[in-house]
C-alpha cells in the first residue's frame, strides 16, 4: 500500500502543500488540466525552482484576476467543487476540508457555518490549494497520510478581519487533538488552510510510520525564517508493515448511578458518532458500590463530539482522555464463494506475508437466518478456510 508521511518542521500552508506534491512527481500539466474542470476563471497556476537555506524545493504560484477574488460562503464553494468534473473522493474530502474550517470560523463569528464568508481561504487560490492538493494525492495513488507534529508560531498577522493573534483562531480550533509545540519563531508557521488539509486527510500525528520510501518532495514557502529552511518535506513509498502504529484517543469515565437500560442507548449514540470501540467492564467502586467502567476509543479529533455525548447520556460529571499509540493489522473486506452462496468476510493481513479470513457477524447473521442454521456452523466454515495463505 502506497503511504506518505508530511514532514511539518516548518509548519504547513495549502501551497506548501501542493507544491511538495509537485516537488514528489505529480505533473503540473496533469494537475492544471484537472483543476480545469472547477468553474473558476482567471486564474493560472505555475512553479518555479527557489532555494531555502541551500535545500530545493517546488514553489507553487497561483495568479488570479483581481475582479475573481471576491468572498464566498460554505454554500457556493461546495457548489462550484459538486459541479466539476472530478472523481467522487477528490469532491468529498476537498467538501470535508472545506466544512471543518466554515464549522470552525462560525463559532468563532458566531453564524451558520454554511453561511460564513471565507475571506482568505475562500479566495481562488485557496480553493485551488485545497482541490488541487487531494488531486495531487489521488493522482500518486497515496492510499494513507500521516504527519508530524506541527511547530507553531507566535506574534500576529494582518486578515480581512483586522490584526489577529498567531496561530490564527480557526488554526487553533483545527488543531484540536493534534500534537503541537512552540517554535519560538514570530511568525505564522501553520496557515488554516494547512491545518483543515492535516485534520481532514491524516491518519494519524506523530512519528514516522515503517516504509519503504520511493519519492521526496519540498514545498517551498513564502518567508525566510531565522532557524530553519521554509520547506514542507513529503516522503512518499510502501508500507511494507501489515501491522502499524496509529495515534487514537481514549476517553474513560466511572458510572455508579447510571440506569443499566441507558448503557445500551449510550454506546448506539457513541458508534453514530463515530467511535471506533466502546466497552463496559464491571467495577467495584468507593462505598462499596457495584459500577461500570466506560471505554471509549476513538480518533484523535473526536473528543469534544464524544465527550458531549457522555455528559449528555450518562451520569458523569468527568470524563478523563488521553491519547495514545495502537498497533493495527491491516484489513480489507472482501468476498468469497461458499455452500450459500458468495460471503461477505474481513481478509486480514498478517507480518511476513500471510493472510487470513475472519467472519462477519452481520454476514454470517444473515446466512443462518436464511438458511435456518446455526450461525456458529456459517462462522466454523469461514474459519476452515484458513489454511495461512500467501498474499
Amino acid at each position: 500500500m502506497k503511504i506518505a508521511y508530511v514532514d511539518c518542521f516548518s509548519g504547513i500552508s495549502g501551497d506548501m502543500l501542493l507544491g511538495a506534491l509537485l516537488d514528489a512527481g505529480v505533473s503540473l500539466d496533469e494537475l492544471k488540466d484537472a483543476l480545469s474542470a472547477l468553474k473558476l476563471e482567471g486564474f493560472s497556476v505555475r512553479t518555479s525552482r527557489e532555494s531555502k537555506n541551500g535545500l530545493f524545493g517546488t514553489r507553487v504560484l497561483i495568479g488570479v484576476e483581481a475582479q475573481e477574488q471576491g468572498h464566498r460562503n460554505f454554500r457556493h464553494i461546495r457548489k462550484i467543487i459538486q459541479e466539476a468534473g472530478l472523481s467522487p473522493w477528490v469532491k468529498q474530502k476537498s467538501i470535508e476540508v472545506f466544512e471543518l474550517i466554515a464549522k470552525q470560523e462560525g463559532k468563532i463569528h458566531n453564524r451558520p457555518f454554511e453561511e460564513v464568508e471565507f475571506h482568505e481561504v475562500g479566495a481562488t487560490d485557496s480553493i485551488l490549494d485545497i482541490v488541487g492538493s487531494v488531486l495531487a494525492i489521488e493522482k500518486m495513488g497515496i492510499e494513507a497520510l500521516y504527519a508530524s507534529s506541527l511547530p507553531l508560531g507566535s506574534g500576529f498577522v494582518n486578515t480581512a478581519h483586522g490584526r489577529i493573534p498567531v496561530p490564527a483562531p480557526a488554526t487553533i480550533a483545527l488543531l484540536k487533538g493534534v500534537p503541537v509545540y512552540d517554535s519560538g519563531i514570530q511568525q505564522e508557521l501553520v496557515t488554516p488552510t494547512g491545518a483543515a488539509l492535516l485534520r481532514g486527510l491524516v491518519r494519524s500525528f506523530g512519528s514516522m510510520p515503517p516504509m519503504v520510501i520511493e519519492k521526496v518532495g519540498y514545498g517551498v514557502g513564502t518567508y525566510d525564517l531565522p532557524d530553519r529552511p521554509n520547506l514542507l518535506r513529503i516522503l512518499v513509498g510502501e508500507d511494507r508493515e501489515d501491522a502499524r502504529s496509529e495515534t487514537v484517543l481514549v476517553l474513560e469515565a466511572n458510572l455508579d448511578d447510571t440506569n443499566p437500560e441507558w448503557l445500551g442507548y449510550l454506546m448506539d449514540r457513541l458508534f453514530k458518532a463515530g467511535a471506533l470501540d466502546v466497552v463496559f467492564m464491571p467495577a467495584h467502586m468507593k462505598k462499596n458500590r457495584p459500577g461500570t467502567l466506560l471505554q471509549v476509543i476513538a480518533r484523535p479529533d473526536q473528543r469534544d463530539v464524544l465527550s458531549s455525548i457522555l455528559f449528555r447520556e450518562s451520569t458523569t460529571l468527568g470524563v478523563r482522555f488521553r491519547y495514545s499509540l495502537r498497533q493495527v493489522l491491516r484489513r480489507s473486506l472482501a468476498e468469497i464463494e461458499s455452500p450459500w452462496g458468495k460471503i461477505e468476510v474481513k481478509k486480514v493481513f498478517m507480518p511476513g506475508g500471510t493472510f487470513y479470513f475472519q467472519p462477519e457477524y452481520e454476514a454470517c447473521r444473515k446466512i443462518a437466518e436464511r438458511e435456518g442454521k446455526p450461525i456458529r456452523e456459517i462462522y466454523y466454515w469461514v474459519i476452515s478456510r484458513n489454511e495461512i495463505r500467501p498474499k
